[in-house]
Formats: structure tokens, C-alpha cells, sequence
């Protein structure tokens, strides 16, 4: 069966933008978040458990295994786009950040918390890059970020590769 991905995939893709989610941690260590990546330190965020994710779910994505043998560590991230050919489903979301030093780069937008998102502190979004996430990766969904943030986070992901090429 051939995979039918949404045209935002399919540039990501293209670019070489989407990565695995073992990729994910090297720019932004989990000790320098709020959270330290203690799951007991999330829970108080009205963790809500499901199965099925939706775009702009705020999720809670658990340790991974590095190709090298090493965990990676718990983090929070936007799903920004789907593929609903495969199953299971697989998700695509944008990392996120307390650590708004990063900020400096223009492809990190603020998220600012709110009772929508649940987000304990103001955060970033890292739009230059696409990680595909499990389901069975993800812990467990935050909050949401409206439908005009993913517009915003995807124009930003566009603008990234024309500055790049």
C-alpha cells in the first residue's frame, strides 16, 4: 500500500526534516527543563490518558532506547500532522521547551501557558525540525495548542527551509 502523507509531510520529508524521536534531545537536554523528565513532576498538569492523538495535542512522550544503547529522556512536544495510512498511526510533532534561552533562534516560537495548553511554564516550540513519535512512546496528552498556532508553527517549519536551500 503507498503511503499518502499530507503535502506538509511530504516537504518535510523532501528537506530531510523529519527525524526520529531518538534525535530529539541533543539540542535541548532534559536537565536544563522544568520537569527534569520526572514523570512525578508532570502529573500535577491534569495528565489525561488516551490512545488516539489528534494535531495540536500536547503530549508527554516516555524514555526511548538510543541506537547506542542509552535512554533518552521524557519531554513534552506539539503533534503537528498525522499519517492515518499506517497503523498504528503515526504522529508527527515539533519539540517543546521551557528553555527559552533558545528563543534567540527564529525558528523557536513562544508558546505561552495557559489554561488550554496546561503548560506549567512559557515555553518554545522548535518548528525547523519533525520528529515521528509512537503512540506507544507517548505517556500520556496535556493539553492542545489551537489551530492557529499549528498554522503558525508550519509557516515558520516553511520559512525554515527557505532560509536553509
Amino acid at each position: 500500500m503507498e503511503k499518502r502523507l499530507s503535502e506538509f509531510l511530504k516537504i518535510a520529508y523532501e528537506h530531510g526534516r523529519v527525524k526520529d524521536l531518538n534525535d530529539a534531545f541533543e539540542e535541548y537536554p532534559i536537565d536544563e527543563e522544568w520537569h527534569k523528565g520526572k514523570v512525578e513532576n508532570v502529573l500535577n498538569e491534569n495528565g489525561e490518558s488516551y490512545n488516539v492523538y489528534e494535531i495540536g495535542d500536547i503530549v508527554f512522550v516516555k524514555e526511548y532506547s538510543y541506537p547506542d544503547g542509552k535512554t533518552g529522556n521524557n519531554h513534552f512536544f506539539v503533534i503537528i500532522d498525522q499519517d492515518n495510512t499506517a497503523v498504528p498511526i503515526e504522529n508527527f510533532g515539533m519539540l517543546i521547551s521551557s528553555n527559552l534561552n533558545k528563543l534567540k533562534f527564529k525558528s523557536n516560537k513562544l508558546l505561552e501557558k495557559d489554561g488550554i495548553n496546561n503548560l506549567e511554564k512559557d515555553s518554545l516550540v522548535k518548528t525547523d525540525v519533525i520528529y515521528k513519535i509512537p503512540n506507544e512512546q507517548i505517556l500520556f496528552k496535556i493539553g492542545i495548542v489551537t489551530y492557529e498556532k499549528i498554522e503558525e508553527y508550519k509557516k515558520s517549519f516553511y520559512d525554515s527551509l527557505k532560509n536553509k536551500d
